[in-house]
């Protein structure tokens, strides 16, 4: 990025919703991303959900920009929640999901998630696979 581009940082800030039943999931996501992960980007607000239902009622009552849901979670799998969310919403949200063995991945395309993070959380992976899609949002 150029000294003369905007710094997007200033702006109203990107909703990322995160779904894991595992606390430490959900806090190692928000810590790996930071609320400013790239200046291409606004800031980054967490809203975390520890269940498939907190996850349908935060979608139903706030604009979400970008959900982020762990494959490992339980009872109700990312994979699963993804894939429903994919066919009842109306509009395109961006899905991350986080993978805990290679082997899902097929199960991770079959949910139509818009991309893969394998656990344990990488900061790098995650904000590769998070930036560009948020970029993406913005710019539609």
């Amino acid at each position: 990025m150029n000294q003369y581009a905007p710094d997007f940082r200033a702006y109203a800030p990107l909703e990322v919703l995160v779904y894991s039943s595992n606390a430490t999931t959900r806090s190692r996501v928000e810590q790996a991303l930071g609320s400013a992960p790239d200046n291409s980007i606004a800031r980054l607000r967490f809203t975390h959900a520890a269940t498939e239902p907190a996850v349908m009622r935060h979608i139903s009552r706030q604009p979400i920009d970008l959900v982020i849901l762990d494959g490992e979670a339980s009872p109700a799998g990312g994979l699963g929640v993804a894939r429903q969310l994919k066919d009842e919403l109306r509009q395109h949200i961006p899905m991350v999901a986080l993978l805990g063995r290679d082997q899902d991945v097929w199960l991770a395309r079959w949910s139509r998630v818009d991309g893969v993070v394998m656990h344990p959380v990488d900061p790098v992976a995650l904000a590769d696979a998070v930036i560009p899609l948020l970029r993406r949002r913005i710019a539609s």
